[in-house]
């Protein structure tokens, strides 16, 4: 390596670990001062301050040398996942529903026979999760209904309905429960979760090493904001389902069929996390043309799932779907006219038609996956349909995109990450605009905008002034693009 060589590369390493630096404060601070209920506009500045200076770290890193690179990623997502353990969940309760659905399964209960506020589960109550009197000021508190006259109330959401999470998740909470010390509080899930996220940049950096990939876009997940913030200080199961899909997605890679059939039901353990990464499996039959390889990804899978509810079916009285279906209903999925649902579809089109052609739509992309999808790499098609997906369903809540983020981190379409930018902006900004259709048109009109625009870009031809490169490609091995 020359001197100049040399020097520059010092420089971008530099670059890259004061940029590293800056992130992790911010996202430090964010996590400590931060708060849904204490200022949405102030949080959601925060959150582009982090996601600028995540921008920053991406760009100093393309020049970084690649023996360099693993070690700094890993340094990097050490760092900033670290910062999500700084403070109490800020923007979301639904790890107190967790903790709660672990303390009653350690009690021999099936978590989907008796809703938070049961009496009979009364005995079970925490006082941390369950506080009374005075304690019960707080507005992110619900009120439990009582027959001492007592004031009680619960940090859990929705304490009059039953869980809704899937089996593998039920599993989860119960393993944190029974492993977490006396006091552990929402502490254990956290610590649970940051180290998921870190098996996720682990499972990501070996798959595009064996895939000889570049190990830049592990980048993607390893220091996006949205890690710390959502996946650890929430401590939202979708960590879990994420881990499973990137690891599934690895072995579906393979062209041996024993590994093809471990990656589907590592998928369908996903599912049975959380039921969205069902939406990769398109993405897992890319090129398929015979009935065997189709079944050797979609039998396994859909066995497991099966088998993961089955003693849960046996032990509990209720419905092992729990508040599934009232969900569906309160979120506006199955009423297009309601809340922000389908918004972008809206804007051009009956509220009525939203739903059908959001399904004639998103059921074309997954044929074309499948028809014309590479094999070898099974997580481009997944990222083509989980997407559009988004961009069509306009969910409110920003967590459900970190599927999407791991999945740009193995593929490095970056200009899907507007996505979960838009999802955090409609979370966040919701309060303050009262939860007006507008919010979401903006955020996920410019996340699309950004898609259809980079993918133009990409498919443009080569032309003669680049010597034979498609414009803004990088004239340099694989290794070093970004």
């Amino acid at each position: 390596m020359n001197p100049l060589t040399a020097a520059t590369s010092r420089a971008a390493l530099v670059t890259t670990v004061l940029a590293l630096a800056a992130l992790t404060t911010v996202l430090a601070l964010t996590v400590m001062c931060g708060g849904l209920l204490s200022g949405p506009a102030g949080l959601f500045g925060w959150y582009l301050v982090c996601w600028a200076l995540f921008t920053a770290a991406l760009l100093a890193l393309r020049r970084v040398p690649p023996r360099r690179l693993a070690w700094l990623i890993v340094a990097g997502a050490v760092a900033v996942t670290v910062t999500g353990l700084l403070g109490p969940p800020r923007t979301s309760t639904d790890s107190y529903r967790y903790a709660w659905d672990g303390r009653v399964q350690s009690a021999g209960t099936s978590p989907y026979d008796h809703a938070p506020q049961d009496p009979a589960l009364a005995s079970l109550r925490d006082p941390w999760l369950f506080p009374t009197g005075a304690a019960c000021g707080g507005p992110d508190l619900a009120p439990v209904p009582s027959a001492d006259g007592t004031r009680h109330c619960t940090r859990i959401n929705r304490p009059a309905v039953h869980t809704i999470y899937p089996p593998v998740a039920e599993a989860y909470f119960l393993a944190v429960d029974r492993l977490s010390p006396a006091g552990a509080r929402h502490k254990a899930l956290q610590i649970g979760a940051a180290l998921i996220s870190l098996g996720v940049t682990g499972t990501l950096l070996l798959v595009l090493r064996r895939r000889g990939r570049d190990l830049r876009t592990a980048a993607y997940w390893a220091w996006c904001p949205a890690v710390p913030l959502e996946a650890v200080n929430n401590a939202h199961i979708d960590v879990l389902g994420v881990l499973l899909t990137v690891a599934g997605l690895g072995l579906v890679a393979s062209r041996a069929l024993t590994r093809r059939a471990a990656g589907s039901v590592l998928i369908g353990a996903a599912v049975a996390t959380k039921l969205m990464p069902a939406v990769v499996l398109p993405g897992a039959l890319s090129r398929v043309r015979r009935v065997r390889d189709a079944v050797t990804v979609l039998l396994p899978a859909a066995a497991f799932v099966v088998l993961a509810y089955l003693p849960y079916v046996l032990l509990s009285r209720g419905s092992v779907f729990g508040y599934l279906s009232g969900y569906v209903e309160e979120e506006g999925y199955d009423d297009p006219s309601a809340g922000s649902r389908y918004s972008l579809l809206r804007l051009v089109l009956p509220d009525a038609w939203a739903f059908p052609v959001l399904v004639v739509v998103v059921a074309a992309v997954a044929l074309y996956v499948m028809r014309r999808g590479d094999p070898r790499r099974p997580w481009s098609g997944a990222l083509l349909v989980t997407g559009w997906s988004f961009v069509l369903l306009t969910p409110g809540y920003s967590w459900y995109a970190l599927l999407l983020v791991a999945l740009v981190a193995l593929d490095g379409r970056w200009e899907w990450l507007g996505v979960p930018v838009a999802g955090a902006a409609v979370y966040v900004l919701g309060p303050v605009f009262g939860y007006r259709p507008a919010l979401t048109d903006l955020a996920y009109g410019a996340a699309t905008v950004l898609v259809l625009v980079m993918s133009h870009v990409r498919r443009r031809p080569p032309s003669p002034e680049s010597g034979g490169w498609p414009r803004g490609a990088a004239r340099m091995p694989v290794t070093r693009r970004l």
